[in-house]
């Protein structure tokens, strides 16, 4: 940045009143700092990297004081950097005024595929930290472990699953999909079955695969019981509320069997507890049923979950979830999203594929047609339904769908508040206060000011959202509460 654009940040910190999840304050009026290793850390760790701003009194509203010494704060930061595994290179920025000189030190993010960064005499586990809103927290083993899986190309869909032998999968169903590759690969056909067997993900060093396990096995969640969905329907919009009964959930069900007998219960589900109304064709006079939800939409979803999900042993304790809410459906599976791909870039780009075996052989198998077309098709149809757009979230290790219906229009009877733009969700979200910074990073977008004067500022200048406190907007203790 420029000296400009540092007074402009040090006046959008002093209005706000707090720091951010890319700005960072420190004083440095009696000396360079200590412990800046894990928001350096937490900096290079996320795509838009972030910024220090040194010679502001946080303790004293934000207060202007101005460094005790540029040159020497900057020769002392870079030592910090230095200290870091990949070594950081910080870009600094000085400005001057009434006699107060205040330094910005910029941290680019680190390429994903180096990272997590951390301090080097802590190691990758103990020094490796993330971003939180203002704060900076330890990465978990997981999320350490996801940083490694991506750089060196861990193929947990092919990893041995633990005590299962071949009489564990269904014969006939291995042998269609054997059958299936000899027609694409005739030369397979000559082969001993054992290097079929290993050539097709089958087995790998002589052990059945996870991959062979999910598709074809007789029943896999006796040695992996949570790798199955968890379907929920509840009577409200927050897990907890009750209905008149007293009971939290209308139906439940834990549902189990290979992906593709998880994909049609996962189906199954969804058409028993969703509402279907019934309208008139103008043109046939014909009734017509229209579901709460396309069917192809959730299939999509559901499909995306199963398929695209993590399969490491961080997380074979961890089921899919499937909710449905009053006025949503959310589909949660473990494993954020992979590699450099984000959310933004969710349907417009081809991604990195954590499951590659697992996403061939059901391609093979005519279940999915691997062509990157899920997103933009449950974008498609949810819009052709009429229905408000897909939300997806990836975060701490998890990524959500959320499909709305039009359960808000129809509860207010207010069409036009029905129709204000909410690409993100915020309106669901918003039911329970939230600060700027637990918006900001619901919307996960790289600049949090564009994130908020793209999606939250619309809202609140149609009354859809309103502050807490109206009479300070600039307060620390400000929240943003959906409007009834």
């Amino acid at each position: 940045m420029v000296e400009r654009e540092l007074m402009e940040l040090i006046q959008q910190i002093q209005t706000r009143g707090c720091e951010e999840q890319t700005t960072e304050v420190k004083s440095a009026r009696g000396g360079c700092p200590e412990k800046l290793y894990d928001t350096i850390s937490a900096f290079s760790n996320q795509n838009s990297g972030g910024v220090f701003v040194f010679g502001l009194d946080e303790k004293a509203g934000f207060r202007k004081l101005g460094v005790y010494d540029a040159q020497d704060l900057q020769k002392k930061v870079m030592e910090y950097c230095e200290q870091m595994t990949p070594i950081v290179r910080p870009v600094f920025t000085v400005c001057d005024e009434d006699g107060m000189v205040f330094v910005s030190a910029e941290i680019p993010p680190v390429d994903i595929a180096d990272r997590p960064c951390f301090k080097t005499a802590k190691g990758r586990l103990q020094g490796s930290y993330i971003r939180v809103g203002d704060a900076d927290k330890p990465m978990t083993e997981y999320e350490v472990y996801s940083y490694e899986a991506f750089r060196r190309k861990y193929r947990d869909d092919i990893r041995a699953a633990e005590g299962v032998s071949i009489k564990s999968l269904d014969a006939a169903k291995v042998e269609i999909y054997l059958a299936k590759k000899r027609s694409e690969r005739p030369n397979l056909a000559v082969l001993p079955l054992e290097q079929q067997y290993e050539l097709t993900g089958v087995m790998r060093d002589g052990r059945v695969t996870m991959m062979a396990l999910l598709l074809f096995g007789v029943y896999p969640q006796a040695y992996y019981p949570q790798l199955s969905i968890i379907a929920s329907s509840v009577p409200g919009r927050e897990i907890g509320t009750l209905n008149p009964a007293g009971n939290r959930f209308l139906d439940s069900k834990r549902i189990e069997g290979t992906l593709t007998d998880m994909l049609e219960g996962a189906l199954a589900f969804v058409r028993t507890n969703m509402r279907t109304a019934i309208k008139i064709n103008p043109q046939t006079g014909d009734r017509e049923d229209v579901p709460q939800y396309p069917l192809v939409a959730v299939r999509e979803a559901v499909m995306n979950a199963l398929v695209h999900r993590d399969y490491s042993f961080h997380t074979e304790g961890m089921p899919i979830q499937l909710t449905m809410y009053e006025d949503r459906m959310e589909i949660i599976n473990p494993g954020g999203l992979y590699g450099r791909l984000t959310v933004d870039q969710l349907g417009r780009t081809q991604p990195d594929t954590r499951n590659p075996a697992l996403v061939t052989a059901m391609e093979t198998l005519g279940k999915t047609e691997n062509r990157y077309s899920g997103i933009p098709t449950i974008r498609y149809v949810m819009k052709e339904a009429g229905l408000p757009a897909p939300v997806f979230s990836d975060a701490r290790g998890m990524f959500k769908v959320v499909l709305y219906n039009h359960a808000e229009e129809a509860r207010t009877g207010d069409s036009k508040k029905a129709k204000i733009a909410d690409e993100k969700g915020l309106l669901a979200f918003c039911r329970t206060p939230r600060t700027r910074e637990e918006i900001i990073e619901h919307i996960d977008l790289a600049s949090g000011q564009y994130a908020f004067r793209r999606y939250l500022a619309p809202l609140l200048q149609a009354g859809a959202i309103r502050m807490t406190k109206p009479e300070a907007p600039r307060s620390r203790d400000q929240r943003y509460v959906t409007a009834e």
